[in-house]
């Protein structure tokens, strides 16, 4: 998107570039969600879409986060990024970003610019903060910030009790602009603050020579004021940033059997036959699966073969299985498939490899902390009670993005063959009007 800026811009200067850091700000109070920097959106820890926008990037020295609160200590190390723990003087509720980032700078006198990402805007992808970068770094600037486009008409406000009518701010109610005649104006979005040390210590974020980034509008979420959750959710699912690999159409899902499919008990009756009991939203799913053209597959490393017979699923098992990954292996590789083409939703530690193997790989609210570790989706379901049934629902909403990514693709290059058939059209017409 386009940058404006304050003051002239100056030539880039050699050598060795200044120390770069990311710094993410969660602090684990808050007045609205409790450990909201953390909660599940969209089955990644809110913190989580900042932290790998920001290493995806490719541009920062070191990537921070701040907090105060082990979990999300936890998490942040998780995906990569180094901790600081601030201080209580700075984690206040009164407490300001400035005193915070104030004081990371205090302790890490490498560091020569702070790029301050909000960890509430979900949506930011690598490229801007790229774009960011060789702002301040190749062409000078002392401070760089985000903005959004809006198209809004403002009017003074009245307060009650005040004997005076309101009054446009930035129209001529005899002359309304129409939205496409209209540039808009430019708000800030809160999506990062990106300014030099020397600044920062006078105590401003904004200031010396300055740019604003437009970012796109449909990349511009605030979860603190603009929308809920689940709406929240929906726009990450179109518009967030998954990683550097292109998402691709899953054509297999394979599921683990105990603590997914079931929910890990196993009930022995009084003439020692076993038992399990699943949930009617899980076969619901699997059909749904079917319906989409995915097929789904299931494993477990003990023999439940007569419990599958049961359930009549209609689904290729493996029974008895000493190692996952070499039976994952085996039929992705006996259906001729990428590892992006693959979906595995799994619950314990002999997951984790399929896990991490998998293009999309999802857990149970309930698996264990070295499986959430590796996967990619944690449902907000327990395994046995919708787990299946919700990764499913992940699975479509990640295949619409695919298909809406792949349309996008294939209008630019009918446009693109369309252009070039109009300019050899005209070449063409121009070589005839010459020859005759």
């Amino acid at each position: 998107m386009e940058a404006g800026c304050s003051g002239a811009l100056p030539a880039g200067s050699g050598g060795p570039r200044p120390h770069l850091a990311a710094l993410v700000l969660a602090r684990g109070g808050s007045k609205g969600i409790p450990l909201k920097n953390i909660k599940l959106l969209a089955g990644v820890p809110l913190i989580g879409w900042v932290l790998r926008a920001a290493s995806d990037a490719g541009v920062f020295h070191s990537v921070w986060v701040s907090t105060d609160h082990d979990e999300i200590e936890k998490v942040a190390k998780q995906f990569g990024a180094q901790v600081h723990r601030r201080s209580p003087e700075v984690s206040q509720d009164s407490s300001t970003s400035l005193e915070a980032i104030r004081e990371f700078l205090n302790h890490h006198h490498e560091v020569d610019i702070v790029g301050n990402i909000q960890a509430t805007s979900p949506c930011l992808h690598p490229s801007d903060l790229i774009k960011v970068a060789d702002l301040i770094q190749k062409e000078g600037f002392d401070s760089v910030f985000s903005v959004v486009r809006r198209h809004q008409f403002r009017w003074s406000e009245v307060k009650k009790g005040e004997n005076k009518m309101t009054e446009p701010q930035n129209l001529n109610p005899a002359k309304r602009y129409r939205r496409q005649d209209w540039p808009g104006e430019l708000y800030e979005n809160g999506s990062f603050y990106f300014a030099k040390r020397h600044l920062i210590e006078k105590g401003y974020l904004q200031g010396g020579k300055m740019a604003y980034y437009e970012m796109r509008a449909e990349h511009s979420v605030d979860i603190d004021i603009d929308i809920d959750w689940p709406i929240a959710e929906q726009r990450v699912l179109s518009f967030g940033y998954f990683g550097k690999e292109p998402l691709k159409e899953v054509k297999l899902l394979v599921c683990s059997i105990d603590g997914c499919l079931t929910n890990g008990r196993i009930y022995v009756t009084e003439d020692q036959k076993e038992m399990v009991s699943y949930d009617y939203r899980d076969l619901v799913g699997i059909d749904l699966l079917k319906k989409r053209g995915i097929q789904v597959r299931l494993i477990s490393e003990r023999d439940c073969s007569k419990t599958l017979s049961a359930m009549q699923l209609g689904c290729i098992a493996k029974v008895s299985a000493t190692n996952k990954l070499q039976v994952l292996e085996d039929w992705q590789k006996d259906m001729g498939l990428s590892w992006k083409e693959v979906a595995y939703l799994g619950n314990e530690e002999s997951d984790v490899e399929c896990l991490k193997k998998a293009g999309m790989s999802g857990v149970p609210a309930d698996a264990c902390a070295v499986a959430q570790k590796a996967a990619g989706y944690i449902c907000k379901s327990s395994g046995g009670c919708g787990a299946i049934r919700e990764f499913a629902e992940h699975i479509f909403l990640l295949l619409e993005k695919v298909n809406s990514a792949r349309k996008q693709m294939e209008e630019i290059s009918s446009a693109g063959k369309k252009a070039e058939g109009n300019e050899n059209s005209r070449r063409g017409n121009k070589e005839l009007t010459k020859k005759v």
